[in-house]
């Protein structure tokens, strides 16, 4: 039953979508890290969890996201070495330090957090599947610039609505 799913859902991740909508729930897990608001943050999580398999199999499959997902896939049934497992640590070390920030309300480290983030899984992309591990820079970056500018207006927005710095 599990292979049943897997497969379907791995059939469904290889529709770049995917790709591309993943970094964009970054911005309301950082949201409900500065409105503290623990429940919004675990829902952003399993919506993100989820959403390799929201958008259908994609009826052609470009080469370079067949050639990278295989690489992917080779990392996810390789042995548990220490490297990956610190290298799978890095993913909630990431969403940690990120929900820190800003629960914090510091967007400075939440944006530094999100570039170190973004920059990290592009090198992991890159040094895991070799040239093919360029696929996702564009998905990367682009999210990263949609998070950092969301980051921006909510700076703004909030210094607009308290100029006297007060938290809210």
């Amino acid at each position: 039953m599990w292979e049943v799913f897997w497969d379907w859902a791995w059939q469904r991740h290889h529709n770049v979508l995917s790709w591309y909508i993943r970094p964009l729930f970054l911005i309301p897990y950082v949201w409900f890290a500065h409105r503290r608001s623990v429940t919004g943050m675990l829902v952003t999580l399993a919506a993100l969890g989820t959403s390799m398999f929201w958008f259908p199999a994609p009826a052609r499959v470009e080469p370079w996201v067949e050639e990278f997902l295989a690489a992917e896939l080779a990392y996810l049934n390789s042995p548990w070495t220490a490297a990956k497992v610190l290298g799978t640590l890095a993913v909630p070390a990431f969403l940690g330090l990120l929900a820190v920030a800003f629960w914090k309300r510091s967007w400075r480290w939440g944006v530094g957090v999100l570039v170190a983030g973004a920059l990290g899984k592009l090198l992991w992309s890159v040094l895991e599947a070799g040239p093919s591990g360029w696929a996702i820079a564009a998905p990367a970056l682009i999210g990263l610039a949609a998070c950092v500018a969301a980051v921006l207006i909510g700076v703004r927005w909030r210094a607009r609505r308290h100029p006297e710095g007060g938290r809210p």
